[in-house]
């Protein structure tokens, strides 16, 4: 073993850790073994949100503050018992993605400097049907977290209305993060579709706070509820994953009825773990349930027929899809 590495037993497996006094959140001095030993305390909650889905890594090998890179593709020196999954993109090429089954792929993929984690809304068996519906309530500028929140709670009553239920997490920054679990029998095109329905409902509900414009030049001091989320290779920071902020804070599940109390800053690489050790993974539940869409595609059904509201604009590296709007952001569309 290289001089200065630890060595990890996670779950009976031994995983190394080099370079663990790498300072990787100057800010607050936490480094790369501070991060490994964050991931194994939460192990058991992010495994829940990563296991056999194919995930990219988010990798900062200089920590915070050096260069970053989304790594899709599975390394090269990829341990036996991590396994992989072919994962389609949009563009029709191919990768193989590493698709965690147990806590050693964690503290494995934390080594390599990954401090966040993209999980596919798929699992390795069916990589072409969803099994969550995520949505993302993104504070634009002139809102925030509160904002969300309020967002948010308003959502729940929604859902309830279409006979789902959501679980509601911190973004790690100033948003709010609410799955729902399906049953895998839809696509993503039709999963984004029922996104964008209730998009449209929320922003019908609630037009002073919500937005569902892609354009941020359309969107105001609004809360966005960014459908596209759903769209195939787009991907959002797992249950537990580590994010890029000098504080170190996580993205993490809440209770809803700790949402109206909580703020960002409250979770993080210090305080998380105390707390699980307390409560668990408080979404530990969510994978004994699998809901339908039929309803909320109902209602994208109605909101075409009667209000001629069709497909919204695809993320700009996204083929372009049949039927969806131009792409042109509307004030250069009004120049030309």
């Amino acid at each position: 073993m290289a001089a200065g590495a630890v060595e990890l037993d996670v779950a009976g497996r031994t995983v190394r850790v080099s370079h663990p006094d790498k300072t990787y959140y100057p800010e607050r001095g936490f480094t790369k073994l501070d991060v490994a030993e964050y991931y194994l305390a939460v192990a058991d909650g992010v495994l829940r949100g990563l296991r056999d889905r194919p995930t990219t890594m988010q990798r900062f090998p200089d920590g915070v503050e050096g260069e970053f890179f989304y790594q899709k593709r599975a390394p090269k020196g990829l341990p036996d018992w991590l396994p992989t999954a072919r994962i389609a993109f949009p563009s029709g090429r191919f990768a193989d993605e590493i698709c965690p089954t147990e806590p050693a792929a964690v503290i494995w993929a934390a080594n390599l400097g990954c401090l966040t984690f993209h999980p596919w809304p798929v699992r390795r068996g069916d990589t072409e049907h969803p099994d969550e519906l995520r949505i993302d309530l993104d504070p634009q500028p002139g809102t925030d977290f509160a904002d969300a929140v309020t967002v948010a709670q308003a959502l729940r009553e929604l859902l309830a209305e279409h006979g789902l239920s959501g679980w509601p997490k911190t973004s790690g920054g100033r948003g709010v993060h609410i799955y729902v679990p399906i049953r895998p029998q839809w696509t993503f095109t039709e999963v984004r579709r029922a996104a964008i329905a209730l998009a449209r409902a929320m922003e019908r509900r609630m037009p002073e706070l919500v937005t569902s414009a892609w354009w941020k030049e359309e969107r105001g001091a609004k809360v966005f509820v960014d459908y596209n989320q759903m769209a195939r290779d787009r991907t959002i920071a797992s249950a537990y994953s580590l994010r890029a902020r000098p504080r170190a804070t996580v993205s993490t599940p809440l209770r809803w009825e700790e949402l109206s109390d909580a703020a960002p800053e409250d979770f993080d690489l210090r305080t998380v773990p105390p707390r699980f050790a307390e409560l668990g993974d408080v979404h530990a539940d969510m994978g004994e349930h699998a809901f339908g869409l039929e309803s909320v595609l109902e209602l994208a059904d109605r909101q075409a027929a009667d209000e001629g509201l069709g497909d919204l604009p695809y993320p700009p590296d996204h083929p372009k899809m049949p039927g969806e709007p131009s792409r042109v952001q509307p004030s250069r569309a009004r120049k030309r």
